[in-house]
């Protein structure tokens, strides 16, 4: 299980696109990259996430990627460095390498909308 986030058009509620294909990785990633501005996260997070995030990754829903970048600067700045390779591990440095990618896809599209699950 995971949560599927996205930022979207504020009209038409469809996954904006980029301008150039991006390589994050979450709980799954396409080859050869994505121009949709979307991420999806293992749940295994979850815990992780309400502790930094209002609400957790769903408290960026219905806020646009200009409003979610300066909660995400702080949750980032709260989380430890412990990196696992195993990413569905839920540890405080895996948490922090999905939240930058979701900083860097609201830094990339201020002007859309966090959808998701």
């Amino acid at each position: 299980m995971s949560y599927d986030i996205h930022l979207s058009d504020a009209v038409t509620g469809a996954t904006l696109e980029l301008d150039e294909p991006h390589h994050m990785r979450g709980g799954n990633y396409c080859l050869g990259g994505t121009t949709s501005a979307e991420l999806n996260i293992t749940y295994n997070y979850g815990p992780i996430l309400h502790r930094v995030l209002p609400d957790g990754i769903r408290g960026l829903y219905g806020r646009t990627g200009a409003e979610s970048i300066p909660l995400l600067n702080k949750a980032i700045a709260e989380l430890g460095n412990d990196v696992d390779e195993a990413y569905w591990t839920p540890t405080e440095g895996n948490v922090k390498r999905a939240l930058s990618q979701v900083l860097a896809l609201a830094q990339m599209r201020p002007d859309g909308v966090w959808a998701g699950d």
